[in-house]
Order: C-alpha cells, then structure tokens, then sequence
C-alpha cells in the first residue's frame, strides 16, 4: 500500500471512529455560492484564501492551505502541509500540494487558463510582509480588500453551522451542571477556571478562542470572583479580571475565592470550530442583595433585548434600548463597565471566531437578518466589590429568535 493511501484508509478509520463532522459537499457549495455572490457585487474576479478560518468555511479543512476561488469554476486547494489530511478533510475536487508560496502563481495559471486582473485579499488580518509579497508574485494582478466579501458571507450562518453551535451549547449546559460540584471555597479563580475547562474536554470541548483581531488573547473562560470582577483590563469588554501577570492581565488569577460573593463565570465553548459563549452567576452560600438585584437586571435587560430580535430589528437601536433599560433599573452608571470606561456593545456576533458579525452597538446602523448569531451579554460592574452578568448565544430566525446555549439562568448556589 502506497503512504498516500495508508494515510487516507488511518485517518478515514480513526476520525470516524472519534466523531469527526467532515463539511458535507452540499454545505461547501452553499458557502461558496454566498460568497460569489458577494464577489460579484463587489466586482471582484477572484479570491486567494489565506486566513485559516476562512478556508476552513469554504474548503473543510486547516491544514497549511491557500485556497484559489474564482468567481466563475471549481476552486484550487494549495496545500503546503498535510495533503493527504487536506483530502480528506475536504470536499473539493481540486487539491494540490505545494512547498513554496511562490508556486501558487504557477498553479493558478494552469488551473484556470489564465491570472485574474484583480484578486481579493484578507486585507484585514493579512501581515504587511505577505501583502508586499503576494504584490511580487502577482505583479499584473491588482490586489483587492476582500475582508467585507467573507464577513459579509460569513455573517449568515447555515443551518450545519447552527447545529454545530447548538451542541456546543449542550456541552456548555454539561459544564456549569457539573461545576456545581467541583467548586470550592478557597480555590483559587484560575483553579476553578481550569477545572471547568476540562469538564468541557471529555466532551469534545477544543478550548481555542479564535479572534479575527491582532494581539487579542484570551482563554476560553473568565472567572472573575468578588473585587477581581470590578477590574478592567485592555480587552474591550465591561471588565477583565486580574489575571496572572502584566504578560496577561486578563481573567482568572491566584485571588482564592470566598463565601458569599459574586463570581462570574464566562465560558466560550468550541465545538468543531465552531463557538458559542455564555456566562452565569455563582456562589458559595448567598451573595449580597446587592448582587442579586443586579443580576435580576441584567436578566431583564437581556429579555428586553430579545423581545425586539427578530429579523429587519435594528442593531444600534436593539443596543440603546439596553442603554434605556438599564437607566430606568438604575444602573446606568455601572452598565457595561465602570463610569469612564464602559463599552459600546451589548452583543457580538459568533462563529467561527469572536468579531464577527453583528454587533448590537452604538453606530452600528443596520438590520438583523436571519441566520445571524450573536453573543447577548449585559453585565453590571462595581468597582472595588464584583460584577454581574448573564450572556447567551442567540440565532435569529426567520420570525423571532432561538437562544443556543439553553442553561438554567438562576444563580448557580453551591
């Protein structure tokens, strides 16, 4: 037996055997399908893929890859490392290995007869030093942003991607059940944060937070517990914990968590790429009247949002109603942040990474669709004592909503 074919007939036995979901050929059609149609609007002849993500949506797979799509004929998978991983992996019929980058200009034009007068580019996440590059290769070729073709695509998920989110949703419903009976006083945030994380693993949880942002990192989690929950951070979110160090000032830290205070718990789970994100509210014994108020009204203001999502809702509008709910419980100098430094966004858009579309925030001025999904999280902070908050992943339907990350919202009192 040939390598090429050992390795097919292993990979084919083993990743059945522990549950992959390879893309189907219909769905990557489908995906290619949205994203010509975006090319042509925006007048553009061809795409070359190189962020991971987004070859994955329109190839299946994240080996080493470029991915070549014209917007008339079959796409070209260049794939620098693992080819015969890339092949099954991958529903396209046109896939090729490669060891340079330098080849790809070679391979383009014998695929498709020809080089396009303009190609797309992730202009938005690709490095200076690739962009100069791929300006040497493709000298008559003029390069083009392609950022708004894939986020705009991208921005409508189809049903397998929701049902990928959707389990994601029940492995994190798995998580916070369990974590009842793990946590403990004196634990320290990190501590608890790790052990929820490999709650989700035998599960299937990956534990990755892919962003489509430069220097963001994060874990898949935030434990934030007492004074730590009132600390912010240099994520743009209504709070960022103390972490561990200045090397990574954000999430759970060495603080031990005590009785009676507030911790907030934010978990991303990803589930064959795919996340969702949810947070919820835990204590050992009872928290302060104060905290509970505040989390009945960050539930109301959550609920208040929902009432109005469905498709053609506007998203700046769905934000300033979050705005208007918190004034009238109250809260408004503490909503979404501490005074000075509160965000700008209520929800954001999910999938594939965290940045993508939408937003339900200030400015952004355009309507729901359906099969748009979107982290829902208003969160109130205190300075000094705790912060509070709830958050759930939310699909538009084609007449309202659907929450994917289904999980008992009381207080999770241990």
């Amino acid at each position: 037996m040939k390598h090429e074919e050992w390795v097919r007939t292993e990979l084919e036995k083993w990743s059945k055997f522990f549950g992959f979901h390879y893309t189907p050929k219909e769905e990557i059609e489908l995906r290619l399908q949205k994203v010509r149609e975006e090319m042509g609007r925006e007048r553009v002849e061809a795409l070359l893929v190189v962020q991971k993500m987004d070859c994955f949506y329109l190839s299946g797979t994240t080996q080493d890859s470029v991915l070549f799509v014209p917007l008339e004929g079959e796409p070209l998978l260049m794939v620098r490392r693992e080819l015969e991983r890339a092949r099954v992996d991958s529903p396209l019929q046109n896939i090729v290995g490669f060891k340079s980058v330098r080849e790809v200009r070679a391979l383009i034009r014998k695929h498709s007869g020809g080089l396009p007068e303009t190609m797309g580019l992730e202009f938005d996440v690709l490095p200076t030093r690739e962009y100069y590059r791929y300006l040497e290769i493709f000298p008559e070729t003029r390069l083009l942003d392609s950022s708004s073709v894939m986020g705009h695509a991208r921005q409508i998920k189809t049903p397998f991607e929701i049902e990928m989110m959707r389990q994601a949703g029940e492995i994190g419903r798995k998580i916070y059940e369990e974590a009842r009976g793990f946590l403990e006083e004196g634990m320290t945030e990190i501590e608890f944060g790790g052990m929820l994380d490999t709650a989700g693993k035998k599960y299937g949880h990956e534990g990755l937070a892919r962003v489509r942002s430069m220097n963001y990192e994060a874990y898949t989690w935030h434990v934030l517990s007492g004074p730590s929950g009132g600390i912010v951070s240099q994520s743009d979110s209504p709070m960022g914990g103390l972490g561990l160090s200045p090397a990574f000032p954000v999430g759970g830290s060495l603080k031990p968590i005590r009785a009676n205070e507030p911790i907030l718990v934010d978990f991303l789970c990803t589930y064959h790429g795919y996340m969702v994100d949810m947070t919820r509210m835990f204590s050992i014994g009872k928290m302060d009247k104060k905290f509970i108020a505040a989390y009945d009204a960050t539930r109301q203001i959550h609920d208040a949002v929902l009432e109005d999502t469905r498709p053609g809702a506007n998203c700046d509008e769905l934000f300033r109603k979050s705005v208007q709910v918190a004034h009238e419980l109250g809260y408004e100098d503490s909503y979404l942040g501490p005074p000075g430094l509160q965000t700008t966004f209520v929800a954001h858009g999910i999938g594939l990474e965290l940045g993508e579309f939408p937003y339900l925030a200030k400015g952004h001025d355009y309507p729901l669709e359906a099969g748009m999904v979107f982290a829902l999280e208003p969160k109130v902070v205190f300075p000094g004592e705790g912060s509070v908050g709830i958050e759930n992943t939310v699909v538009v339907t084609e007449d309202g909503y659907e929450i994917l990350t289904p999980l008992d919202e009381e207080i999770y009192q241990v």
